[in-house]
């Protein structure tokens, strides 16, 4: 006979699934569309900006303290309140600020495979499904990264701290993977350079976290526009 599941026991197998699904969104087998960005670091190659390794690891740097100062507020600000309505707010003002039309859509290409993909994965928050649903015949919703993030991050629920850690961690591994396949960097030589950075990435996160949505700024405008040329380059690996 088998022997009843107490209810701390219940518990505790609840927060162990919990933890496997905040890893799994983290996991770059989730299919949402990062490695096909750039974060304009294949513009800034065929521009000369970038043309050796330290300018490389600059430029990276350069790309985390931008995502902390214009994006985390929005992540933070979503997962406070992982409602639709606070959602839709803070999509809208996102879209408004980004008017370098290449990293809107980007934001929005991006936003949308991983609402997609997290409305049918994790399944143990029917949340999830029905924000999607509901916002898929909206116009004015427009999907954006950030805060699609921070609200999935809110309704798995995981910290701000840790949330915030999460999105700078994935814009890092994105970064670093584009310029592997762009031939900037072997993979030993990626993995090393990545676990160096993380330390900066740790005081990029203390310098601009736990930020609202009306804080957000940019630092480093050259990679706007750097981003910005991605469209006329002869040719191109990624979408941005």
């Amino acid at each position: 006979m088998e022997k009843p599941i107490v209810e701390d026991e219940r518990s505790e197998i609840v927060a162990s699934c919990t933890q496997w699904s905040q890893w799994q969104l983290l996991d770059s087998i989730l299919p949402t569309g990062g490695f096909a960005h750039s974060f304009g670091l294949e513009a800034a190659v065929q521009t000369r900006l970038v043309s050796s390794p330290g300018d490389l690891e600059t430029h990276i740097i350069n790309v985390l303290d931008n995502t902390a100062s214009l994006l985390l507020p929005f992540v933070y600000s979503a997962l406070k309140s992982p409602d639709i309505e606070t959602w839709h707010k803070l999509d809208q003002i996102l879209n408004a600020t980004l008017t370098n039309q290449v990293s809107s859509k980007a934001s929005t290409s991006q936003g949308s495979a991983l609402f997609r993909v997290a409305a049918s994965v994790f399944t143990e928050i029917p949340n999830l499904k029905m924000i999607r649903d509901a916002s898929l015949c909206d116009k004015n919703v427009c999907f954006h990264h950030a805060p699609v993030f921070g609200l999935i991050c809110g309704l798995l629920g995981m910290d701000p701290e840790s949330s915030q850690r999460a999105y700078l961690f994935i814009t890092l591994r994105d970064v670093v993977s584009a310029a592997t396949r762009l031939n900037l960097i072997g993979p030993m030589g990626a993995s090393v350079m990545q676990h160096r950075i993380a330390v900066v990435a740790e005081t990029v996160l203390e310098r601009w976290m736990d930020r609202e949505a009306g804080e957000a700024c940019q630092t480093s405008p050259l990679l706007d526009v750097v981003q910005g040329c991605h469209g006329y380059l002869f040719s191109r690996l990624f979408c941005s």
